[in-house]
This record gives C-alpha cells, sequence and structure tokens, in this order.
C-alpha cells in the first residue's frame, strides 16, 4: 500500500480511552433528568461534537417525558462528571509509538477531534506524546462550519497541511468520524471495540482491532 501524504488522527476513543468515560457522563446526566441512554444511544453520540450531542440527548429526553432541560442545563450537569472522569483516561495501546512512527517517517500529522480546545487541553495534559500533534482541528474551531458526520473537520485539516484529503489516512473510531472521513475523500481506517464492532462504517473502511496493525510502509 502506498505511503500516505498526511495521517489525520481522531483522540477519543482512537488515541485515548475515553469513550467509555464519556458515555458514563452522558448516562449519569441524563439519568439525573429522569432518562436512561440505552447502549445503542451512547454508540450515536460518539465522535460528535459536544453541542451536538447535548441536542440529541435532549431530543431524547424530550420524547420521553414530554419536556427537557435546556442545552446549556443539561452540560452544566453533564461537564463536572466528566472533567472528573476524563483527566484519568489511558493511552490507547499502540497510539504514542504510531506517532512516532510517523515523525520518523516524515508523514505529516493533524489531530482531528470533536472535543472542544479546553477538554483537549485537559484530557491530554498526562499524555506529552500528544504534541506531536501540532496541527490541529478542535470541535470549536472558528473556521469549522459543520462538526462530524460532516467532512468539514478533515478537509479542513488537510487544507492546513497542504495535502489532498484523497492522499490522507484517516483513523477513526466512530461511525459518525469515519462517515466524515469518508465524505471528505480520506482512506478510513477503523479501530474497532467491542461497541462498535456491529456499527455500519462506510464501505471501503479499513478495519483495525489495534493501532499495531496499521503499516505505514
Amino acid at each position: 500500500m502506498t505511503r500516505p501524504a498526511a495521517c489525520l488522527f481522531d483522540l477519543d476513543g482512537l488515541l485515548l480511552d475515553t469513550e467509555p468515560l464519556h458515555a458514563r457522563a452522558w448516562r449519569l446526566a441524563a439519568r439525573q433528568f429522569g432518562r436512561e441512554l440505552s447502549d445503542a444511544e451512547l454508540l450515536q453520540l460518539r465522535g460528535r461534537r459536544r453541542l451536538d450531542c447535548a441536542a440529541q440527548v435532549q431530543e431524547w429526553i424530550q420524547a420521553q417525558h414530554g419536556r427537557a432541560p435546556g442545552v446549556q442545563e443539561l452540560l452544566a450537569v453533564r461537564q463536572p462528571i466528566a472533567e472528573a472522569l476524563l483527566v484519568r483516561a489511558p493511552a490507547i495501546e499502540g497510539a504514542p509509538e504510531l506517532l512516532r512512527r510517523c515523525r520518523e517517517l516524515a508523514i505529516p500529522m493533524a489531530l482531528v477531534t470533536s472535543s472542544a480546545r479546553p477538554s483537549v487541553e485537559l484530557k491530554s495534559a498526562p499524555h506529552p506524546w500528544l504534541q506531536l500533534l501540532s496541527v490541529r482541528v478542535h470541535g470549536d474551531d472558528p473556521q469549522l462550519e459543520a462538526g462530524k458526520p460532516s467532512p468539514d473537520p478533515f478537509l479542513l485539516a488537510a487544507e492546513r497541511l497542504g495535502v489532498s484529503p484523497e492522499r490522507c489516512w484517516a483513523f477513526e473510531d466512530s461511525p459518525a468520524g469515519a462517515t466524515a472521513a469518508a465524505a471528505a475523500g480520506c482512506l478510513v481506517h477503523v479501530l474497532l471495540s467491542p461497541e462498535s464492532d456491529g456499527a455500519p462504517f462506510p464501505t471501503g473502511s479499513l478495519r483495525l482491532r489495534s493501532l499495531r496493525e496499521v503499516e505505514l510502509g
């Protein structure tokens, strides 16, 4: 396989093992408003921006109870829970080594995450190897018109790296993120988890059980 012109990396669930923590935070927050989120619903939230997730959870609460908290009210409950959990998130196996291998091969890299910049800084603090990703697209990026599953985050990352998205490899773990990367024209690598194994990923996605399986050439 031809070496990529650049590698575009998601963060949550791909480089850091945060997805179970995000899911727990949404579940606990929704529970305070009388709505128990299912595993399938939590999977739908993966890879999406915080405000988009909050709007979706609000809609689910509304459908069950006929009323729902405002988005900011919901986030006021959820954010302290999430922040307390996320500072403990470990690295995904093989993630630091994969980024270092890209650097050794002089392959440009970018972080493409739905998380806002302050959240990324919080989660990244215990992981100095993430500083290898100096080019970043955050969920609250002022140049970002729409978040995942829109292709916009990956198109913006490719533009900042000065490469064609069709020559990029994108690494994702969520259906929303993989859909965004595929729509941008990237070759999509999906890191599977027990929760996402049967999820509908774009046709042509390369499925990984471990980041150690990635061969950069």
